[in-house]
């Protein structure tokens, strides 16, 4: 176990090419997909916590429920649709980056939309009575209800970055866990220990421990500054 750790070490200050190949991967796929169901569920979630419509409570059922989507079942939906049987086979995206980024696209967003909807419906009487007494137009109001977000966006996209980072049971099946291809972080940690390369395992799980401190720690400092 120490050398193995020792090796893990070694690997990361040295900068291996197959380590830092597959960091570039986890990158590029969780930084696309976190910031694509940003731009789409921050506006549905301040919609639908300003909102008061027939039907809300139905699509806020729905979101949550999409939120405990387990990661395997969004994995086969994407195959079964994206196989060279289904109806968007001819796309080719099978077993490439694109679908990674859509198959946590699709987990993450019900969680983007499900935060800010929690913490809109809280603060939307107040700031629709003050819009109301400055005259101000729906698209004014939105606005300013988006301006009362900002800490709780900035939340939202760590922890859905922090989601992504941490997905593997979709990845895995629309990506394949291909080498220098679409090995992220979680993928290669189970494939290298499965191979018996422990250290190379342990570099990973120890780069991806970091992340997850670093994003917990911004995350808590940004909901203090919520709190003042």
């Amino acid at each position: 176990m120490q050398t193995a750790l020792q090796k893990a070490l070694a690997l990361i200050l040295s900068g291996d090419r197959e380590l830092g190949n597959i960091l570039l991967v986890t990158a590029k796929t969780s930084l696309t997909s976190s910031l694509i169901a940003l731009l789409i569920g921050v506006p549905l979630g301040i919609f639908l916590g300003a909102s008061r419509f027939r039907g809300r409570q139905v699509l806020v059922i729905l979101n949550r429920t999409l939120m405990g989507m387990p990661p395997v079942v969004c994995g086969l939906l994407l195959y079964l649709l994206f196989s060279g049987v289904g109806p968007f086979g001819g796309w080719k995206l099978l077993f490439t980056v694109p679908i990674m980024v859509l198959a946590q696209v699709l987990l993450i967003t019900p969680i983007v939309v499900g935060n800010l909807e929690t913490y809109v419906s809280g603060i939307a009487q107040p700031v629709r009575e003050t819009a109301k007494g400055l005259n101000l137009g729906a698209g004014r109001t939105f606005l300013l209800l988006g301006n009362e977000c900002v800490y709780p966006i900035l939340s939202t996209y760590l922890l859905a970055f922090a989601r992504a980072i941490a997905e593997v049971g979709a990845v895995s099946m629309v990506g394949g866990a291909i080498a220098w291809k679409t090995n992220v972080m979680t993928t290669a940690i189970m494939q290298y220990t499965n191979r018996g390369n422990f250290s190379l395992g342990i570099a990973l799980g120890m780069i991806l421990m970091v992340l997850s401190l670093v994003v917990n720690i911004l995350v808590s400092l940004l909901q203090r500054g919520l709190g003042r």
